[in-house]
């Protein structure tokens, strides 16, 4: 089944941040071969140009690599992929304190809340 992309964002982005999810989240390894362009753009149903854009954006930022006969892997280098998380924690983070505010809750109260919940669950 293809995966869905939302409108307004670019596919090869979305992508990206699907990707990064993954390894960010354990779901592709360090280490870890990659599909080749050609079976993860059939998978997503996206044409190749598209998919060989994202991945080449992975390669650029070091979380992919690719060794010459082998393929695409994933870094095994843990301070980009400690970096990795840290960012993509920080989105989130940034996302629920914008929510939040949004709701007209200020920060003494996020912050007791979100320990409140950590304790609860």
């Amino acid at each position: 089944m293809p995966w869905e992309f939302a409108e307004g964002s670019p596919i090869w982005r979305q992508i990206v941040a699907r990707i990064k999810a993954a390894v960010a989240g354990g779901r592709l390894a360090p280490g870890e071969k990659v599909a080749s362009v050609r079976d993860l753009a059939m998978e997503a149903g996206v044409n190749p140009n598209t998919m060989q854009r994202a991945l080449a954006q992975l390669e650029q930022e070091g979380i992919l690599h690719t060794e010459r006969t082998s393929g695409r892997y994933v870094t095994e280098n843990v301070e980009i992929l400690e970096g990795l998380r840290r960012q993509l924690a920080s989105e989130v983070i940034a996302e629920l304190y914008h929510q939040l505010h949004a709701l007209g809750i200020d920060d003494n109260q996020i912050v007791t809340m979100v320990s409140t919940w950590k304790d609860e669950n």
